[in-house]
């Protein structure tokens, strides 16, 4: 199985992915690891390397789960049955890769319905998570796996057994496996919850150093023409490092942490302003698991710190920013005489307000000035482009940041249903799910799940009893075309992507710090219904992802509080922004409905081509709204002075959107209108 694998010691760099491994090896205690890092940093190898270089492991030939023969009390209940007389075998530890499509029953086990219609009895077929027992489980890109199922994945791992209820079915087993996750930050985050339930995070990168790379390139060459003896060369290490995890694994149990360095894991974690105590506890198995590689019959400081990096990286936190300032105390005009306590105080002049509580003047100016523009002529008139270009100049190029309106809570939003089948877990909108999980509505003679529907089955075999009877003493007889599939519906999440203008128009009227406001309030939501939100903004010459598809809070707070605002309006380069992450996101969930939000008066003076730039806006538009899976909002930040150009609703033809005036553009109207048109 493992005899071409490429050699864990041949590896070259990547120290504190082996070290991770390893120390999971030694104490499985730590709760496995998560790697992320590029496509091509050798994730994939490092796990099956480590797997080659472990020992044959001994098991009770012929069960299922590969139960111990040394550990008589966590038998399977088939093992129990014969612990009298059963037989000895020896297998490699066995590396299980979990698929992206992989169902519930394919992972914990169900009934086996084949063995149901034969023999008229209940039977458990085991799932990946028994197969696993006593092994590697490898997911790889876990970020994209339905969150259910990682839930039960991390419970299993948790707890060393599967607990199968479902179908009937009352069934445990042990599972105790090496958990190891893969994951492309790019492809997007998952949520903290379960970054949370793995032990270890490592990050992962290409090696930056020129002979290593050099080095890299040989070996593999090297290995690919001569894999055999490649792995010969390497032998004598490997031999080594497998000896070292043997030896500190039965070393693991004459461990001791003293009672003290407990105390600077606290301070560690709290430092670190970590949510919960698990990560209290990784660090207690990794320093024991450092310790025993170490020969150090006690934990030690600098086994902490070694291992600490590793705990702390997926879970330490920013700190919660100091609360604002109280305002300033209000004169009474009618009482000029001060407080008693802020008599000997010399009174601030009213006329000029402190500097650290800025007034909306600034954002009245820039109203002001794109409000009433100096007077131009008919032609300029007559040329949105131009009076927009002008108009741009005349704007405070300075950069601003505006602080988040206002959240609220979010009101019901749901969805039209259809009849597409898809994958994925939420809160929100109810579909139908390609998966044994959710509501049984109906059945169907097409076999789509392999989820059996078992009623509508025995509904249809039953006119032809009469004529099937048989003498193998069933009450029932099926035929395969008597098979009936279920379909379920559930609710699952939803992608909503914010398309922000950030030029410096948007600083008047406070528009900037509503839409944040909104922004926020649907994020807040979105995390409790398992929503995705993004949002890309457009100032300057570009456009920038300042928050990629999350659920996370606290990043989406930190990101949306810093974004700038102020300078010119690349419109373009926002339109072709948005294509390329709603193109990113339909081509890793074609099945996806999301919706684009785009917040903007419509004018554009930065091109990207040699074209004027509103008409290659408008022609990005048109072409943007061809995916039919989308569907696009533009709302109008425009004031309605003297001169109204109405260029956001030309965009909004252009991209057979749904048009809201400036007016709408509240926070609670934004979250309705993000509500109405989920669908």
């Amino acid at each position: 199985m493992f005899h071409n694998i490429y050699p864990f010691a041949a590896i070259i760099g990547q120290d504190r992915l082996k070290r991770s491994l390893i120390l999971n090896a030694v104490n499985p205690a730590i709760g496995g690891v998560l790697i992320r890092g590029e496509k091509g940093t050798a994730k994939s190898t490092a796990v099956r390397a480590l797997a080659a270089l472990l020992p044959e492991i001994n098991i009770v030939r012929g069960c299922p789960f590969a139960c111990d023969p040394d550990q008589p009390q966590e038998f399977c209940h088939q093992c129990r049955q014969h612990s009298n007389r059963v037989h000895v075998g020896v297998r490699r530890l066995s590396v299980v890769t979990m698929p992206l499509n992989a169902t519930e029953d394919r992972v914990v086990g169900g009934i086996d319905f084949n063995q149901a219609v034969k023999t008229g009895r209940r039977v458990f077929q085991p799932g990946l998570l028994a197969k696993v027992h006593r092994g590697i489980l490898y997911v790889d890109e876990v970020n994209l796996l339905d969150d259910h199922i990682v839930d039960i994945i991390l419970d299993a791992a948790a707890s060393g057994r599967n607990v199968v209820e479902r179908e009937g079915i009352s069934y445990t087993h042990p599972s105790q496996f090496i958990l190891v996750g893969t994951m492309n930050p790019e492809e997007g985050e998952p949520r903290p919850q379960l970054l949370d339930r793995f032990g270890f995070c490592v990050e992962v990168a290409a090696e930056k150093d020129v002979g290593k790379r050099a080095a890299l390139m040989q070996q593999r060459e090297e290995y690919d023409s001569d894999p055999q003896g490649f792995v010969r060369r390497f032998q004598k290490e490997n031999d080594q490092i497998a000896q070292e995890i043997m030896a500190a694994r039965h070393f693991l149990n004459n461990v001791t942490f003293p009672n003290n360095l407990r105390t600077l894991v606290s301070e560690i974690c709290t430092e670190n302003h970590v949510a919960g105590h698990r990560a209290d506890l990784v660090i207690e198995q990794g320093a024991r698991g450092m310790a025993a590689l170490m020969k150090h019959h006690e934990v030690t400081v600098d086994d902490i710190r070694e291992v600490a990096w590793l705990a702390l990286s997926h879970r330490k936190r920013e700190p919660a920013p100091p609360p604002p300032p109280p305002p300033p105390p209000e004169h009474d005009h009618d009482h000029p005489d001060p407080p008693e306590n802020q008599q000997d105080q010399e009174p601030a002049p009213e006329e000029h307000p402190p500097p650290e509580q800025p007034e909306p003047q600034d954002a009245s100016q820039n109203a002001k000035t794109e409000e009433t523009p100096p007077p131009e002529t008919s032609e300029d008139q007559a040329d949105p482009d131009r009076q927009a270009e002008d108009q741009n100049r005349r704007e405070n190029a300075i950069e601003q940041i505006f602080e988040v309106g206002e959240t609220f809570k979010v009101k019901k939003i749901s969805s039209q249903r259809d009849r597409v089948f898809r994958r994925g877990s939420g809160r929100r909108s109810r579909t139908r799910v390609a998966q044994k999980q959710g509501r049984y509505v109906k059945s169907t003679s097409v076999a789509k799940t392999g989820d059996v529907a078992l009623d509508a089955t025995l509904r249809a075999a039953a006119p032809y009893q009469l004529q099937r009877a048989s003498g193998n003493g069933l009450a029932v007889v099926l035929k395969p075309e008597d098979l009936r599939d279920k379909i379920r519906e559930k609710r699952i999440g939803n992608f909503l992507l914010f398309l922000v203008d950030a030029s410096g128009s948007m600083g008047a009227r406070g528009r900037m710090t509503a839409s944040k406001g909104a922004i926020m309030s649907l994020l807040l939501d979105a995390y409790q219904k398992r929503d995705r939100i993004a949002m890309v903004s457009f100032r300057n010459q570009e456009a920038v992802m300042n928050l990629p598809p999350t659920s996370s809070i606290e990043m989406a707070a930190h990101l949306l509080k810093e974004m700038p605002i102020g300078g010119r309006t690349p419109l373009s380069a926002g339109l072709a922004k948005t294509y390329e992450v709603m193109r990113n996101y339909l081509l890793r969930d074609p099945t996806a409905r999301p919706i684009v939000i785009v917040i903007t008066d419509g004018k554009s003076n930065v091109a990207l081509g040699e074209r004027k730039p509103l008409a290659e806006a408008l022609d990005l538009a048109g072409r943007l709204c061809l995916d039919e899976r989308v569907r696009f909002i533009v709302v109008d930040t425009e004031s309605q002075g003297l001169v109204h150009f109405g260029l956001a609703r030309k965009l909004a033809v252009a991209m057979q959107a749904e048009y809201f005036k400036i007016e709408d553009l509240k926070a609670d109207t934004l979250v309705n209108i993000a509500k109405d048109n989920v669908k």
